[in-house]
Formats: structure tokens, C-alpha cells, sequence
């Protein structure tokens, strides 16, 4: 009996390490979603910005752009 009881504390302390370990992992992703977010977000108004600055009597198609290979 002393033995069972012994194996389970020793899986419980396991167990809990594990939900300790995930933890920290799911809060490394979750900082990392919010700085990417975050990022997106100034990226967004960054494009916002250079659109109101733009010429807007400029009209501007894929055929007036220069690819990239010449």
C-alpha cells in the first residue's frame, strides 16, 4: 500500500512539473503573439500613413510598377 501511494505522489510531482512547463509555454506564446500583434499593428499604419501622403490623383496598376528582375 505505502508503495502505491508513493508511485502516485511521484506521478503527481511529475504532473505537476508538466502543467508548470506548459504554463510557462503558453505565456512565452502568448507575449510572443502580443509583440507580433503589435508589430502587424504598425505595420498597418505605417501603410495608412504612406497612402494619405500619397499622390491621390496618382493611379497607380500593376503594369506601371517595374518588376523586380529588371
Amino acid at each position: 500500500m505505502t508503495d502505491r501511494i508513493t508511485e502516485l505522489e511521484i506521478k503527481l510531482s511529475l504532473t505537476e512539473d508538466l502543467i508548470e512547463e506548459l504554463n510557462r509555454t503558453v505565456f512565452r506564446q502568448q507575449e510572443q503573439l502580443d509583440l507580433l500583434q503589435a508589430q502587424l499593428r504598425h505595420l498597418y499604419r505605417q501603410m495608412q500613413s504612406q497612402n494619405e501622403t500619397a499622390d491621390p490623383t496618382a493611379v497607380t496598376t500593376p503594369r506601371d510598377e517595374i518588376p523586380p528582375h529588371y
